[in-house]
């Protein structure tokens, strides 16, 4: 399936404040995120599902999906897609647990090649951090534009740059070849998340438009 990856907010209810999560999530889709990943490696399964459940009520009608962190049980009992590291379930065998149309992602990082049989069942990959970030304590260090390049030249997949990045960054990741970014803190933090999110669109799809224009 096509997944509009321009903006790929992940969730992280520390950043959050007394907030609630689906309150910055709702904000943050109408500032101009895609795509929402439920992350919270804190929370129990049921504690997740509720979050999700409320998530999904937020998102209901507006296009944008929702995708959860490394729990496939999760993902599989609210109908979400799911997003799974290297070491996690095997994309095969989550890709058979969902629900069909759903997206299905996995963080490479340093941009390794998929194993095979692992592309036909995904929809994106993630690499990074492209900047050393704060938000994920082993994320490791940054892995630089250059990557991101390399990665969305090797890879048949949408590529999607994450890791310190934030507005005035976002552009640079695109312009490298990502199909779009994610951001954590950037959104979760902030004061006014509808606004964080519609200048890290605007960067995006100012990057997009211009990388376009050279391809011409």
């Amino acid at each position: 399936m096509s997944v509009d990856l321009r903006v790929y907010l992940v969730t992280d209810p520390g950043l959050g404040g007394s907030r609630p999560v689906e309150h910055i999530v709702a904000a943050a889709v109408e500032g101009g995120v895609t795509i929402v990943q439920l992350r919270d490696k804190a929370a129990g399964p049921a504690a997740l599902e509720a979050v999700a459940r409320r998530l999904l009520t937020v998102l209901a009608g507006t296009g944008v999906p929702l995708v959860i962190n490394d729990r496939m049980d999760v993902a599989a009992a609210v109908g979400a897609g799911l997003h799974v590291g290297r070491t996690d379930v095997a994309p095969v065998d989550a890709r058979a647990a969902l629900a069909p149309g759903v997206p299905l992602g996995v963080s490479t990082y340093a941009g390794r090649d998929l194993a095979p049989g692992e592309e036909e069942a995904l929809d994106y990959v993630a690499v990074g951090p492209v900047w050393e970030t704060a938000t994920k304590s082993d994320a490791g260090p940054g892995i630089g534009l250059d990557t991101v390049s390399r990665a969305a030249r090797n890879n048949r997949l949408p590529v999607v740059g994450i890791g310190g990045i934030d507005a005035a960054r976002a552009g640079e990741v695109v312009a490298a070849g990502a199909a779009g970014v994610a951001v954590v803190s950037a959104v979760m933090a902030a004061a006014d998340p509808r606004a964080a999110a519609r200048a890290i669109r605007e960067s995006v799809d100012a990057a997009l438009a211009g990388r376009a224009e050279g391809e011409r």
